[in-house]
């Protein structure tokens, strides 16, 4: 350790003298190459590009090396931001990616989809100096897919510790639940991942679109833990199939709930159940999971010439981009807010509006109207203003009298929010459940009211971002490691008594 220590000292001295500081901020922030918009729209690969090796060790060498960096200190799951950006400028690419994979399971998909700007890169001390960040994600990105494009073996990967004979359970192969299963397979752990549908990953499979996620990044993230041994078994319902008892009979001594919220909100207006209007769960899932829409597949998804998608967040911008590739000649975000109080990423209200997407900021739906045939033809549309803040920060909508417009629609996604599935919970009667049905626990650890039972993800937030459940994840292994480590002196491993944490 101490050697390793020297030789990082050594390079950082070298490194700066190579570039001064003043030289480094002089240089400008990268730009990521992507797909032009007019052939975009036409199919589904992703649209940002990546970056070159070129590109990538010139964005790192803009990183002034920080004694405190606060960089770190945005990031959820603490990965060693400048330990990884260092290896990149240096041109050790191989070893950066061992960096973020000592604290990170799926860095490839976090380097996509993180609101990097609202979290690490936001912390960056270029802010302060009235200059753009370092590209954090882009770096982050780049070095996950270096390893996994060019070497398909890393020599400096982190090995797994022997194992310790403890089995945990995970309900739901979502990033909270992969995030958990990294961790505590690298501990040592016997771990296995149930999932409730017949792919693995979650939300990153059936939620974001492969223009902005591809499945391949996702199965390699995922085979990456099989490969450290973490067992995965899909079409399997915790809570139907098998029922916390089961778990426990199966030897399972802690089990961690990432089961998500996917039970989609509706805004209970007039209309709303005419054909042709459904949730951005639905949507994106038909398209996203089951293939509807593509040469040889058979799931049907309902199409629209004009196309309504209600909401401001990441899912409504992935639905609204995702009716455009489905031939929506007129596709549109409909928010109740200004476009500054948009909850989705610069990023992607910038490339939905590259792809032809009309935003109907400040208006809020208040009834839809229906052909004869029962089907959405029109909504009628609220224009609102902004109030005072809310409880949240952002200026409350309100509706302007009198000011009222009628929209010719042929498709209404929603995309309002989510709810958790109450099957968990209504399975387990002694879990302590909030009234808005999200499992209860502990902030700092992520433990329950059930001493053997954790959770994380949308499961406790009702709604969260990748790397905030990731974050959930990690806490709860650490916190879940600590307790078996504390009742080491109280029960063997190796003694097949059935051990129970709750008493």
């Amino acid at each position: 350790m101490n050697q390793d220590m020297n030789r990082d000292a050594a390079w950082r001295v070298a490194l700066r003298s190579e570039k001064s500081a003043k030289e480094r901020s002089a240089t400008p922030r990268v730009t990521m190459p992507m797909l032009p918009a007019d052939y975009r729209i036409t199919c589904n690969e992703e649209v940002n590009r990546g970056l070159s090796a070129e590109q990538a060790v010139l964005e790192a060498s803009r990183c002034l090396d920080c004694p405190d960096p606060q960089c770190m200190q945005g990031c959820p799951v603490s990965i060693n931001i400048p330990g990884f950006v260092k290896n990149i400028e240096r041109g050790e690419f191989l070893q950066a990616a061992s960096v973020l994979k000592m604290t990170s399971a799926l860095p490839a998909v976090c380097g996509r989809v993180c609101p990097q700007e609202k979290q690490c890169e936001s912390k960056c001390i270029y802010n302060k100096m009235k200059k753009s960040p370092v590209a954090i994600g882009y770096l982050e990105r780049f070095a996950a897919d270096f390893e996994r494009e060019e070497h398909a073996v890393n020599p400096v990967a982190v090995e797994r510790p022997a194992p310790n004979g403890i089995k945990v359970a995970v309900v739901g192969s979502g990033p909270a639940g992969l995030s958990f299963a990294g961790d505590m397979i690298k501990r040592g752990y016997d771990v296995t991942v149930y999932e409730a549908l017949h792919e693995i990953g979650g939300v990153l499979k059936y939620g974001i679109p492969e223009f902005r996620l591809p499945n391949s990044v996702v199965e390699a993230e995922i085979d990456g833990l099989r490969a450290l041994g973490v067992r995965f078994v899909k079409d399997c319902v915790v809570g139907k199939i098998l029922s916390y008892d089961d778990l426990h009979a199966l030897g399972y001594k802690g089990i961690f709930v990432a089961s998500g919220a996917g039970l989609p909100r509706f805004m209970g207006i007039p209309g709303e159940n005419y054909i042709g209007i459904m949730s951005s769960n639905e949507y994106l899932t038909r398209i996203n999971l089951m293939g509807a829409g593509r040469p040889g597949e058979d799931t049907p998804v309902l199409k629209g010439r004009r196309v309504a998608v209600i909401g401001g967040g990441n899912t409504a911008m992935d639905s609204v981009r995702t009716a455009r590739r489905q031939g929506a000649e007129a596709a549109m975000i409909v928010y109740r807010r200004s476009e500054a109080e948009m909850p989705a990423r610069i990023e992607e209200v910038e490339h939905a509006k590259e792809e032809g997407v009309q935003f109907m900021t400040l208006c809020n739906p208040v009834e839809y109207l229906a052909d004869d045939k029962g089907r959405v033809c029109a909504m009628k549309v609220q224009r609102m203003e902004l109030g005072e803040p809310d409880e949240s920060g952002r200026r409350s909508p309100q509706p302007i009298p009198g000011a009222i417009e009628e929209i010719p629609v042929d498709l209404v996604i929603v995309s309002v929010g989510v709810s958790p599935n109450p099957l968990i919970s209504h399975a387990i009667s002694a879990l302590e459940v909030s009234r808005r049905g999200t499992i209860v626990v502990n902030d700092a650890t992520m433990q329950s009211s059930l001493a053997d039972l954790y959770a994380g993800g949308d499961i406790v937030r009702g709604g969260a971002t990748v790397i905030l459940a990731m974050g959930d994840g990690r806490r709860a292994a650490g916190a879940m490691h600590g307790l078996f480590h504390e009742m080491s002196d109280v029960w063997s491993v190796s003694d097949d008594t059935d051990h129970d944490l709750n008493g």
